[in-house]
């Protein structure tokens, strides 16, 4: 079996970037083969990694999670040419976590230099999911496909949503200072997430973005929305190219 999951831009069109995904708790690379294959018709090089293990030491978890980004980043650029920029780490649930706290400090030392990050669903501290698959699939979203990956997904860890992170990795998470363009992504129907401690954590960063989906639940990315949030994030992957200025304004009689 591949360490990776690999989603290519479509033959002919320039690479316009390179997208790292590090997904969650109980989550597998499966798990963004939907995202993954719309962020690559978008032409943008996706690789997907194995969800961290956090529920041990959590700075061997994050020194080892550092080794598997950098060769993963490593591993995208084809032979004498370096990786396509901008390169972005995007993280969901623990993997934002871990992402978060590897990368998003002012003097983090790694091995991956990452243009900008995306922090998806980002757990609040002392918060999880309880009761039966069905409980758990849920608090995670209410889209049937997406409920159909992870059910019949073999390798998907039930009941993950239980497991408390490292308090280590949840302080670093909460305090995002790096100067890195951040996109953070929320539901606003996620109870895994501190609502109030992501926009405290927002106004303090020096380039971060927050963006709250109406309706959506902890698998933001994953959840009824998907469309819509994945032209959010592509629309912040272009404007990585612009100072993070939104290309498109939008004024409506509707509002």
């Amino acid at each position: 079996m591949t360490e990776y999951d690999d989603h290519f831009a479509p033959q002919g069109l320039r690479v316009r970037g390179t997208v790292v995904v590090v997904p969650g708790r109980g989550e597998t690379r499966a798990t963004y083969g939907r995202l993954g294959r719309r962020l690559a018709a978008d032409a943008y090089r996706v690789r997907v990694l194995d969800a961290p293990a956090l529920d041990g030491d959590g700075d061997t978890a994050l020194t080892e999670l550092g080794a598997r980004l950098g060769a993963a980043v490593a591993g995208t650029a084809a032979e004498g040419e370096d990786v396509t920029g901008p390169l972005v780490v995007l993280g969901a649930d623990s993997g934002a976590a871990a992402v978060a706290a590897l990368l998003g400090g002012t003097e983090t030392a790694s091995a991956v230099r990452a243009d900008a990050l995306v922090l998806a669903g980002l757990p609040g501290r002392g918060t999880g999911a309880a009761g039966s698959w069905e409980d758990e699939l849920d608090v995670r979203t209410a889209c049937p496909t997406h409920r159909g990956t992870l059910t019949e997904d073999p390798r998907v860890r039930r009941g993950s949503l239980g497991l408390s992170l490292p308090d280590a990795v949840l302080t670093a998470a909460q305090e995002v200072r790096t100067d890195l363009p951040v996109l953070f992504l929320v539901g606003d129907a996620d109870p895994l997430a501190d609502h109030e401690g992501l926009r405290r954590t927002v106004k303090a960063a020096p380039q971060a973005r927050l963006s709250v989906v109406r309706g959506a639940h902890h698998d933001v990315l994953n959840d009824l929305q998907h469309r819509s949030v994945a032209a959010e994030l592509v629309g912040f992957l272009e404007t990585l190219r612009e100072g993070l200025r939104p290309l498109v304004t939008v004024e409506s009689s509707a509002w």
